[in-house]
């Protein structure tokens, strides 16, 4: 299949230039405003437009700074301790998902004591709210044929310009199908399932972790990195991270809610 090389840049304004990613990355953050507003609403969450509006700002504040800051620790450290000054280079890309996901959940704990509001109520909206982002994201990756996945004979396999001779899985449309639209399905269905504090974020965890371990078979290790243990790669390391966590949450809500329950009978 034809690699449709689309240039990454959308326009040019003179020396200015808007590129198909960082739009990709505004339609991520406009749609998840708009569903963690309704989400709010809809599960009678007492948020407020203008909280909801902090929150968010939040947010994006702790995934910018945890995504790069994620990348340097997780996948160049070495490199980035040598060059202190190049981590604030961000137009050289380097962006870490669970870096980022770090910087939301220490920003959301910081929120939920400022405004005095529970913190798993407000990890709920951003689950539900995060996977458009992921969605456009993959799409701006795989526009500036990036994070491309490994050699394959597959007939969908593509020729990325910056992969080589050979047809590779385009990993970041996986990605972006399973991680965006399969994972919305999941935790919006489960919003209607389960009111309970803390069971969306854990349903998050445990399902991108568990989807992107998998893609990660699929997709070309990190130049700098390679595999880090065995045949698995970082991704895979700190995905792996996610799922335990994510379980361990899952069953100290259920326990708790359990817990409560007894109590009231």
């Amino acid at each position: 299949m034809k690699y449709p090389d689309i240039d990454p840049v959308l326009v040019h304004l003179g020396p200015i230039q808007i590129r198909w990613y960082g739009l990709m990355y505004v339609i991520g953050f406009v749609l998840a405003f708009i569903i963690m507003l309704h989400m709010s609403r809809r599960r009678n969450n007492d948020l407020t437009r203008t909280e909801i509006e902090d929150l968010f700002a939040y947010c994006i504040l702790g995934l910018i700074i945890g995504a790069r800051l994620g990348y340097c620790a997780f996948y160049n450290l070495g490199y980035y301790l040598s060059n202190p000054i190049k981590i604030l280079a961000v137009w050289e890309g380097g962006m870490s998902f669970h870096g980022g996901l770090i910087g939301m959940i220490l920003v959301g704990w910081l929120f939920s004591v400022r405004r005095k509001k529970p913190f798993f109520m407000l990890a709920d909206l951003a689950a539900i709210a995060a996977p458009p982002g992921l969605f456009f994201g993959r799409i701006g990756n795989f526009i500036n044929g990036e994070l491309y996945g490994r050699v394959t004979q597959a007939p969908w396999g593509m020729v990325f310009p910056d992969g080589g001779p050979l047809p590779r899985h385009p990993s970041q449309l996986y990605e972006a199908f399973f991680e965006g639209i399969v994972l919305l399905i999941i935790i919006y269905g489960l919003s209607f399932r389960t009111k309970v504090h803390g069971t969306l974020l854990a349903s998050f965890l445990i399902c991108y972790g568990g989807m992107r371990f998998c893609i990660e078979f699929l997709r070309q290790p990190d130049t700098q990195l390679g595999f880090v243990f065995g045949n698995l790669t970082m991704g895979q390391i700190l995905c792996l991270l996610m799922l335990g966590f994510g379980f361990a949450l899952l069953l100290t809500v259920r326990f708790l809610t359990d817990k409560r329950g007894s109590a009231k009978a």
